[in-house]
């Protein structure tokens, strides 16, 4: 093994499950030394993460995968029905944000096997599965981590890594060595998945079944597979709910499950739980090595996506020597609230769908149905308006609001290159830190030395313009072509530094860029 794995390496993940390997294909595209690691042998095949959202698939197109790199449905709506009172929430999830849909359902192992593949394109990144992590010292005086690493054979291997990264699940074993245990009430529920194929009928959404005799989310899946999750009741045994017996009864309001091909069965215990820190050190945790979302609104994998955009790119200016070392102290100041919010959203819809009694269920879901009808509530709750936004109440960006919203999301939208080629704006914009020009050459009020300092950062210019900007366009700018954000930016001559995961650093007028880009600089080199 010592002759095949290196020696030495940057950064050092323990994971190779989809956050594991997001994370892998972001560190490759910045050109960062990586080692990935998995003690399995091959993709995990059981029935787990079933959903993705706009937010997640523009992160993984930012990691480099096609938009048809795997299979996945658009979900139009999703519907919350009660017995009692029948349907009370309609959820809309049709359209895009972003040039991504709203919602999506997918298949995990598809969607793993498009990451592992864009992961060997990267020359930077070495992957070794059915190898783990056996123990590790984070040592400060030497500057690196000194990972002991075990093969299914037995034999060792030492690995000197600037860097660790704990994507190893929710059983981390780097979230244990470094002393950062879950914590508050763990909120466990049992529940039965089954995926089928063959189903008949025509389903294209996703529904809650909010029954209190036995709550089920129930939804379409890629490459005709339907799926079902049954609440498990106190005293039922997982060996038991697997067995083809259940199956039968369970899937009959449905379809004959002898007629179908039950593709998998799982009893998957729910958690709702989060670390103190998700760093220490030189030691990140993310995914459900930091924090466990329950399915219910479908961000348990997105979470970790999120975690996975935020910190490779840190990772990566830092390793480069483009930033201080400081600035990675942000990943956890930014992410962990952000995932916090997600988790008491999760728990709150868990609580919507599992009412314990009959009258709860009709008092609960009655409300609701009412309540979508109160102007301004209705279209809070159905048009997503109740999950939290990405955007950071502190981090890595200068304090301060004008035109744009500091530490939140820029969106995306189509432009025309000056080749010619319409392409989003994330890939006009590129994997650096990019200093954007709306209506304006930003670039050209920067002094040479300041832009001699953006060019060692890792940084870029970018100028966007109006489509019926004639007189701009021979400066080798964009031509936006379908976004109402950035004209109305245009129109002010307006400018922004946007970071790698596509997060607003800084903004002001153009004129002013010499300031704000010098202000950046200081912000990441740790001068600020």
């Amino acid at each position: 093994m010592s002759s095949i794995l290196p020696r030495e390496v940057d950064v050092l993940v323990s994971g190779y499950g989809p956050v594991g390997a997001a994370l892998a294909c972001l560190l490759g595209r910045y050109g960062v030394r990586t080692l990935v690691i998995d003690k399995a042998a091959d993709i995990f095949l059981a029935p787990r993460a079933v959903a993705l959202d706009n937010e997640a698939l523009r992160i993984l197109q930012l990691a480099g995968l096609a938009d048809d790199a795997f299979a996945k449905v658009a979900i139009p709506y999703v519907r919350m029905l009660c017995p009692h009172v029948g349907e009370f929430l309609k959820i809309d999830t049709s359209g895009t944000i972003d040039g991504h849909p709203k919602l999506v359902t997918f298949h995990q192992p598809g969607l793993e096997r498009a990451l592992r593949a864009q992961v060997a394109t990267h020359d930077t990144v070495t992957t070794a599965t059915s190898v783990e992590l056996e123990s590790f010292v984070d040592s400060d005086v030497d500057g690196v981590v000194r990972a002991t690493l075990k093969s299914a054979d037995g034999a060792e291997h030492i690995v000197h890594a600037r860097f660790l990264v704990g994507a190893d699940g929710a059983s981390s074993t780097v979230r244990a060595a470094i002393g950062q245990d879950f914590v508050g009430k763990t909120y466990s529920e049992d529940w039965l998945i089954v995926d089928a194929l063959g189903v008949p009928g025509h389903f294209d959404h996703v529904e809650f079944l909010c029954n209190p005799e036995r709550p089920t989310p129930h939804m379409v899946a890629p490459g005709g597979r339907t799926r079902w999750e049954f609440m498990l009741h106190p005293g039922e045994a997982p060996e038991d709910m697997e067995t083809d017996e259940t199956i039968l009864r369970l899937l009959a309001p449905w379809a004959d499950a002898r007629q179908l091909t039950i593709e998998r069965r799982a009893v998957y215990r729910f958690h709702a739980r989060s670390c103190d820190r998700y760093s220490r050190g030189r030691v990140f945790l993310v995914g459900d090595a930091a924090h466990i979302t329950p399915p219910f609104v479908g961000q348990g994998l997105v979470a970790g996506l999120r975690d996975a955009a935020n910190l490779a790119w840190k990772l990566a200016w830092v390793t480069h020597h483009h930033a201080h070392r400081s600035i990675l102290d942000s990943y956890d100041e930014e992410r962990r609230p952000h995932a916090v919010k997600m988790i008491a959203l999760a728990k709150l819809m868990g609580q919507l769908i599992m009412p314990r009694t009959a009258a709860a269920a009709a008092l609960i879901h009655g409300a609701l149905k009412i309540a979508r009808r109160v102007p301004g509530v209705g279209p809070y709750v159905e048009g997503l308006e109740v999950k939290p936004k990405q955007r950071f109440d502190s981090g890595l960006f200068v304090k301060g609001r004008s035109q744009m919203r500091h530490g939140s999301v820029i969106p995306q939208f189509r432009v025309r290159t000056p080749q010619g080629r319409i392409v989003s704006s994330d890939d006009a914009l590129g994997p650096s830190i990019a200093l954007v020009g709306f209506g304006a050459d930003a670039a050209a009020h920067l002094r040479t030395a300041t832009r001699q300092r953006w060019a060692e950062l890792g940084g870029t210019t970018v100028s966007l313009v109006a489509a019926d900007h004639h007189e701009q366009r021979a400066g080798g700018a964009c031509v936006v072509l379908d976004d109402p954000f950035a004209p109305r930016l245009m129109r002010r001559g307006w400018c922004a530094v946007v970071r790698p995961d596509r997060t607003i650093l800084h903004d002001g007028p153009a004129v002013d860029a010499e300031r704000i880009a010098s202000e950046a600089i200081a912000l990441i080199e740790g001068a600020a």
